[in-house]
Formats: structure tokens, C-alpha cells, sequence
């Protein structure tokens, strides 16, 4: 996979699959101390043992839709390339956590690639899913928790096309702000019931 991004897709998907219901994206971007940490953690019904020991296998998926898991195997190759590391925490019953680390500096680091774009095909994802957004570059942090928002829109959904568009804007906002830079057009105001 081109950009991180993309990984943090493929693990939202393992996420939904194993009946997540809550979904916490973290990224850090430690620049001081040179390293990019990605984090996602759900609430779905976890692993075993020995499944959790077989994840990073490629020749190992829990799916039926295909013989082979390459999404966390991809990231973990990915991550050690680039003097880091991958780690995942799971119990049946207790959710499971995936940790990628990287050095953020090192030259085969992927991008970290379009997020509002990906955060946009989990936030309108069918069954909703409740997500919270955290991404930190240094001391700047941008957040966004679907719960906040869905109490704030009211019977209003995400899917309506004015707050597509309105979540669109404010992710690429939020996401521009932690670099000082802001994107033209973009507008802070929710949309409203009306």
C-alpha cells in the first residue's frame, strides 16, 4: 500500500468485520523524537491466542472471502522497514489494538496519504460505527468524535449531503491546521436542522 492511510482502512475493515461498534483512530507525530505512531483500537470481539499469535501470517485470514491476510502482514513489513514495529493486543471479548511505529523521518516511510478521504469512508460507513479522530503532530492536536457529533446534527444523518460536504471540509481543516496551513474554502460552521 502507497500511503498509511490505506492501512488504517484495512484495519477499520478487520475491525467491522470482528462487530466493532466503537472505533478510536490515533496518530502521533512525535517529530522531536522522530516517530510516526499509529493506533487503532475497537471494541470488537477479539482474538484468541492462537489467532493473535497467526494474524501477521500472510498465508493466515480469518475471512472467507479469500485464502490470504495481507493487510496486517503489508503493515508490519512496512513498519520494521522503517525501524519500527507493529503490535497487537486482543482477548475474545475485549476488543482488539494494533500499533504501527515508525521512524517518521525514514526515507521508505510511506506518506500517511489522504486521511479526510479514508476518515470519510469510515465515518459514512453502513452500519454506522461510532469513531473517535485523534491526530497529534507535536503539541497541535485535532480531534473529532462521531458521538459529539451526531448529538450536535440531531436527527440530521452524516450521510445528508450538506454535512458530507460540511465533514469533508472540517476534516481537511482540521487536518491542514496541525501543518499551519489552511485550505481554502473551508467553514468551521455545522449545518444545521434546517
Amino acid at each position: 500500500m502507497r500511503e498509511l492511510s490505506l492501512h488504517i482502512l484495512d484495519i477499520v475493515q478487520n475491525s467491522l468485520e470482528a462487530g466493532a461498534t466503537h472505533i478510536t483512530i490515533e496518530i502521533d507525530e512525535d517529530l522531536a523524537e522522530d516517530r510516526l505512531t499509529i493506533r487503532v483500537i475497537d471494541n470488537g470481539r477479539g482474538m484468541d491466542a492462537e489467532t493473535l499469535r497467526r494474524v501477521t501470517d500472510p498465508f493466515f485470514t480469518t475471512r472467507t472471502t479469500r485464502k490470504v491476510g495481507l493487510g496486517l502482514p503489508l503493515l508490519k513489513a512496512a513498519a520494521e522497514q522503517c525501524g519500527g514495529r507493529l503490535t497487537i493486543q486482543s482477548a475474545p471479548g475485549q476488543g482488539t489494538t494494533v500499533t504501527a511505529e515508525f521512524q517518521h523521518s525514514h526515507i521508505d516511510r510511506a506518506p500517511l496519504g489522504d486521511m479526510p478521504a479514508s476518515l470519510m469512508t469510515i465515518l459514512l460507513a453502513e452500519p454506522p460505527v461510532e469513531v473517535r479522530y485523534i491526530h497529534r503532530v507535536n503539541e497541535r492536536r485535532f480531534e473529532l468524535d462521531t458521538r459529539e457529533l451526531r448529538e450536535a446534527l440531531g436527527d440530521v444523518p452524516l450521510t445528508h449531503p450538506k454535512v458530507r460536504q460540511w465533514l469533508y471540509e472540517y476534516l481537511r481543516q482540521g487536518e491542514a491546521g496541525l501543518w499551519d496551513v489552511e485550505p481554502a474554502g473551508a467553514d468551521q460552521t455545522l449545518p444545521g436542522n434546517g
